[in-house]
């Protein structure tokens, strides 16, 4: 597993065991912090151990030149392109851990512990999220998280999932995620239908 500059998210700013947010800055915002994206971070300064979760929200914020430049009635096309391009606008994710553990090894509860402040967040690789996903428990977690767009979750994090399936396996992949959304929301018609709309291809 090969990592690099180009797989951090960002470093953490506040933890629990059920999430934790991280910060960037929005030069930096790329496909790795889309809705829905696998990450990981270090338990604890264990770098032996991973708390894997979900991003679940990316919040750009303001600054006072952006609330001025909001306020006025024009605004000259370089000003925004410096705005957009150059100035390091802060931005926070907000991540639902779905699991812990390293690589083939995983555990797919809450980690037993929250990652510490700064610590790096990376983008899951394609193997990790292959293995983690081929057992479905974690959709348990989502499913019940409150705190989440936890549907929209659902069919996100499968859009990125199936990506890291060889070709001849995403279709398997998608009909076993189907079948295992189904035993847990058997009470729930509704909803199941819903998210099943949402994932269908």
């Amino acid at each position: 597993m090969t990592e690099s500059v180009e797989d951090i998210i960002g470093r953490v700013l506040r933890a629990s065991t059920r999430g934790y947010t991280c910060g960037t800055h929005s030069t930096k915002l790329s496909y790795r912090h889309d809705f829905g994206s696998f990450v990981k971070v270090p338990i604890a300064n264990d770098e032996s151990m991973f708390a894997l979760g979900l991003v679940y929200a990316v919040e750009i914020k303001d600054d006072l030149l952006v609330s001025e430049l909001v306020m006025a009635e024009s605004v000259d096309p370089n000003i925004l392109r410096d705005q957009r391009e150059n100035r390091m606008i802060p931005v926070e994710i907000s991540v639902l851990n779905i699991g812990y553990g390293l690589w083939r090894n995983f555990i797919q509860s809450m980690p037993p512990r929250p990652p510490m402040s700064l610590s790096i967040v990376r983008q899951c690789t394609a193997e990790e999220v292959y293995y983690f996903t081929q057992n479905k428990e974690f959709f348990r977690l989502v499913l019940n998280a409150s705190e989440v767009p936890s549907d929209d979750l659902v069919a996100a994090l499968l859009r990125v999932a199936v990506e890291a399936y060889p070709t001849e396996e995403r279709y398997d992949f998608m009909v076993e995620s189907g079948r295992s959304l189904a035993k847990l929301l058997t009470s729930d018609a509704k909803r199941l239908g819903a998210i099943l709309s949402l994932i269908k291809p």
